[in-house]
């Protein structure tokens, strides 16, 4: 089980292996005791509604980790935002899955934690370009886990050429600081040159603006020496030089206004979240966002009995029994016992998604991000960061 990345591999995931150990204790313990029971899990952050709404994803790995088990799992769509109760109920004999739980809460807490970041990001400035470029901050292998959340909340792009490629998608960006160095101070304008007929007509021509001199000197200068050729201008000032970065960007914008260059975009990038896209939205066309969105806490999901051959239980501080989640016109979110009527106008969100091992749903990005977004209107997510 070696791996020179540190990693463990799918194969140990999917056969239960990537567990904690008092699940293994607990299938040595069952099956000595002749034990196997039929039960009802779920799985909760909050058990009734707080008001605060959160992203679920992670629905299709899920599925496949389940793929030829007997069970029987029925969760929230991919993209749908919740509050409270569960996002996802699995019914079978318990040592069928038992192993699983470690996997299946890792599978959705972070990735929805990583979407409902983004969402906040999105939404923060819903009519500007916004890329996720945060990837560097999270272990390579869960590259493609943190863009796919990003383009799940409706963010434009992402940096990673890697999680590009499994996700069918062309990763985003034009140049790094270190491009710069390497042309060296004074020699700006070779570098934006060299990289203008280097790289492919149809990568932006978005030029790195702040590595030696100051943000209106160097945007000017390259918006100089590209022309019409240019098509915007990156500013990734850090923190420690930043001032009032609002400041900045209205200077610059202003410079390339006065000298003829409206058409050249400014682009912010560089530690920023949805209060400083907030802040710049109306004076900056673009922002790349990364730390934001992968220091996101993960969604804090549990698994849960709530149901043992046929009876209701739980663990004290949580809800016994089965239950649906609904959607209701006004955007409230309903948590009722499975055997009770749901609110009269209320929209049920628990779906099949395995039937005794069997998949049974598909799965489609820009669906689930058109749901993630339409669904934050309708609960009004974010209204009150505004």
């Amino acid at each position: 089980m070696s791996n020179p990345f540190g990693t463990v591999p799918p194969e140990a995931i999917l056969e239960g292996v990537a567990t904690d150990a008092y699940f293994e204790r607990t299938r040595t313990t069952l099956e000595y005791a002749g034990k196997n029971p039929h039960v009802v899990t779920e799985v909760t952050a909050d058990q009734f509604s707080t008001g605060a709404f959160e992203v679920f994803t992670g629905v299709a790995e899920v599925a496949r980790l389940f793929e030829g088990r007997a069970v029987d799992v029925d969760a929230l769509p991919d993209g749908q935002l919740f509050d409270g109760g569960p996002v996802m109920r699995i019914e079978g004999p318990y040592l069928e899955f038992a192993e699983l739980e470690t996997s299946l809460l890792g599978l959705l807490s972070q990735p929805s934690g990583f979407a409902t970041a983004a969402l906040e990001t999105r939404l923060a400035a819903p009519d500007s370009l916004v890329l996720s470029f945060g990837a560097r901050h999270v272990h390579p292998s869960i590259a493609a886990v943190v863009e796919r959340a990003a383009l799940l909340a409706g963010l434009d792009g992402f940096s990673h050429v890697a999680a590009g490629q499994l996700l069918g998608r062309e990763a985003s960006g034009t140049m790094p600081h270190a491009l710069m160095f390497c042309f060296g101070e004074g020699e700006q304008a070779a570098a934006w040159e060299a990289f203008d007929a280097a790289v492919p007509e149809d990568v932006p021509r978005i030029a790195l603006t702040d590595t030696f001199w100051d943000e209106k000197s160097e945007s000017l200068l390259a918006a100089e020496t590209l022309g019409d050729r240019l098509d915007g201008v990156r500013l990734d000032t850090t923190g420690s030089r930043r001032g009032d970065f609002r400041h900045i960007v209205r200077e610059v914008r202003w410079e390339l206004d006065a000298r003829g260059f409206e058409d050249v975009d400014v682009f912010c990038s560089g530690g920023l979240g949805p209060e400083q896209l907030r802040a710049l939205r109306d004076v900056a066309d673009g922002f790349g966002v990364g730390s934001h969105i992968t220091s996101a806490d993960p969604i804090d999901f549990s698994l849960d009995i709530v149901s043992l051959e046929g009876e209701p239980v739980s663990k004290r501080g949580k809800l016994a029994g089965v239950k649906d989640v609904y959607r209701t016109p006004d955007g409230g979110h309903h948590v009722v016992l499975a055997d009770t009527d749901g609110p009269e106008d209320g929209e049920p969100l628990l779906e099949p998604l395995v039937r005794d091992g069997e998949v049974v749903r598909e799965f489609d990005l820009e669906t689930a991000s058109e749901r993630c977004l339409a669904d934050a209107s309708v609960v009004g997510f974010g209204a009150q960061a505004e």
